[in-house]
């Protein structure tokens, strides 16, 4: 049976939920709390004027073009401050509000606003304000041993930012925006621009809302707590957020996961780029996991788009990926419970140990496998002495059942479409499959195939047809309750040439047009029936309605008979022997 994906979905809701619980306050409650509209007449008013800096209240020290805040409250910040700073210093129990409400703030050797101390920070951009806020490219500090602040906005506590108005960071030195604790945006519009990280949250990246643009020298959205496995993830609840980056666009030590919102990420460049050995440049990356359960994503990387060292769950949202190597890459498990992923270029389509399909519709183009189950850390491959691949003419095969490995696809249900310049589904372990709909294209060459598996192709249910070339090409198992067919012509065909199988009786069970070169199709269907016998054409013409070369419905005009059959067991092979 494939592994729990209810489990792991609430493993990962219940561990973000204890991460945030261990905060100084909930996301929840950050986000209560920032939402409060705050009265910006009755702040204390913190006004800039070139190198002075004019204050009305207590609270906050002035020193030349420094203001600290050294009382909790809410301060209403207005004017430019050419070269100075904005800090906040304080024990009190209370957090601190800082509205930016026209501020062009900048300092030309170190971070313009900088949170030293506060039980918590929140950055509220007055609504219809415009505000910026820029650092230099290098830093003096007082001991040459520090290495922070390092951002434009830099906190040690932590940190929201909400409102209606507009925010621009230009992080010259280091990171656009960072936390050292946890960071969560609420609203406003965004735009950072960093020589290094964009916007950072150490303990955890919380993104609730607003209209975000990041341009990076390294990762774009990250967090990075590596020592407490609760912390150091990314969540995203809604938003549009824009992303370029030389690394990672969105980066978890842990957890990423995302349940809404318009992403378009740019990650090392785009598919076409060259990476060094070292770099890590990913569309979407989750050390620990990746859970996606909507939202509209646009992914153009030069690394994997979507990548975890362990899990990735997708329970929906709309996907265009185009990636220099994987589409989705987890290395242990990756399971696929709905959404619509299109996969337009890539090296490998997605990848994993195990990979579950339920539903979804899924088209991938890759230059080498598309589906390919491989990775892991033990099992896998054929057991000692097997010997051999199933379903390969002169093979010795393996029945189903015997197979021990921890390499596995199970098709469940969906629809995928395959273009691949590598096997079409590349299996170093089983095949389950129990209904949905898989069509394969590809590949050309002979030492690959449509369809490649080392143990076992047990399938009870479900519509499959792969075209590809003749050299290794394998069917269903002779385990199936499902019977199979594997055609390997003489010679190649050409793509967009008709292939039409119809019982005697002359009813349609199949009408195909590979969109590529093919010399061999294997055929799954419960149309084919043990006993029945049916006749095979090539060329000709339909009037029904292609998708994906599947013709369904109309009237088929003969082309050449080619041969006929009777299925008399659960592999029906012509042209090779199957076993």
């Amino acid at each position: 049976m494939p592994p729990s994906t209810t489990t792991t979905a609430t493993a990962v809701a219940t561990k973000s939920s204890s991460a945030a619980a261990a905060a100084t306050k909930t996301p929840e409650q950050q986000s209560k709390t920032a939402s409060t509209p705050a009265d910006a007449t009755k702040a204390i008013q913190i006004v800039l004027n070139g190198s002075a800096i004019k204050t009305d209240g207590q609270g906050v020290t002035v020193n030349g073009s420094q203001a600290t805040i050294t009382a909790a409250g809410t301060y209403n910040i207005s004017g430019v401050l050419a070269d100075g700073q904005i800090a906040v210093n304080t024990k009190d129990k209370a957090p601190v509000t800082l509205i930016l409400n026209g501020v062009t703030l900048s300092n030309a050797s170190s971070a313009p606003i900088y949170i030293m101390e506060a039980k918590e920070a929140i950055i509220v951009l007055a609504d219809g304000s415009k505000n910026s806020v820029t650092d230099g490219k290098s830093y003096v500090y007082a001991n040459a041993a520090e290495d922070e602040p390092n951002a434009a906005i830099f906190s040690k506590a932590d940190l929201t930012i909400t409102g209606g108005g507009a925010l621009t960071v230009s992080g010259n030195f280091n990171d656009g925006i960072a936390s050292k604790d946890g960071l969560t945006i609420v609203g406003g519009t965004l735009a950072v621009q960093s020589a290094d990280d964009g916007i950072r949250g150490k303990d955890f990246l919380i993104v609730k809302g607003g209209n975000i643009a990041v341009n990076a020298g390294g990762d774009g959205l990250k967090s990075d707590n590596t020592e407490d496995a609760t912390l150091g993830y990314v969540s995203i609840e809604n938003g549009v957020l824009k992303v370029t980056s030389g690394g990672d666009a969105i980066a978890a030590e842990t957890d990423a996961t995302i349940r809404a919102g318009t992403l378009t990420l740019s990650a090392g460049g785009g598919y076409k780029a060259s990476l060094a050995a070292d770099t890590s440049a990913k569309g979407i990356k989750g050390v620990a996991s990746v859970v996606i359960d909507g939202g509209t994503f646009t992914i153009d990387s030069a690394d994997d788009a979507i990548h975890s060292n362990d899990r990735i769950e997708v329970n929906g949202g709309t996907f265009a990926i185009a990636t220099g190597d994987d589409g989705i890459h987890a290395d242990t498990a990756l399971t696929i419970n709905g959404g619509d992923i299109r996969i337009t270029n890539s090296y490998e389509g997605i990848e994993s140990a195990v990979i579950t399909i339920n539903d979804g519709d899924i088209r991938l183009v890759s230059s080498d496998d598309a589906l390919n189950v491989a990775g892991g850390t033990g099992g896998g491959g054929m057991p000692p002495g097997a010997g051999g691949r199933p379903g390969r003419p002169g093979g010795p095969g393996q029945d189903a059942f015997t197979y021990t490995g921890k390499q596995f696809l199970y098709i469940n249900g969906g629809n995928v479409t395959i273009e691949a310049g590598g096997d079409g589904i590349d299996v170093n372990g089983a095949i389950t499959m129990t209904d949905g709909v898989v069509i394969v294209n590809g590949p050309i060459q002979q030492m690959n195939s449509a369809l490649d598996y080392d143990a076992f192709f047990n399938i009870t249910g479900g519509f499959l047809v792969a075209a590809g070339s003749a050299g290794m090409a394998q069917a269903p198992g002779a385990a199936s309750s499902q019977n199979s067919l594997l055609l390997n012509f003489s010679g190649a065909q050409k793509a967009g040439t008709l292939v039409h199988i119809q019982t005697s009786a002359g009813k349609d069970v199949l009408t195909f047009a590979p969109s590529k070169q093919f010399q061999s199709i294997a055929f799954s269907s419960p149309a084919l029936i043990t006993g029945a016998t049916y006749d095979v054409f090539t060329g000709g013409s339909s009037t029904g309605t292609p998708q994906d070369g599947l013709y369904r419905g109309g009237i088929y005009a003969p082309g050449a008979k080619y041969t006929s059959f009777t299925i008399s067991s659960p592999v029906t092979a012509i042209g090779a022997r199957v076993r």
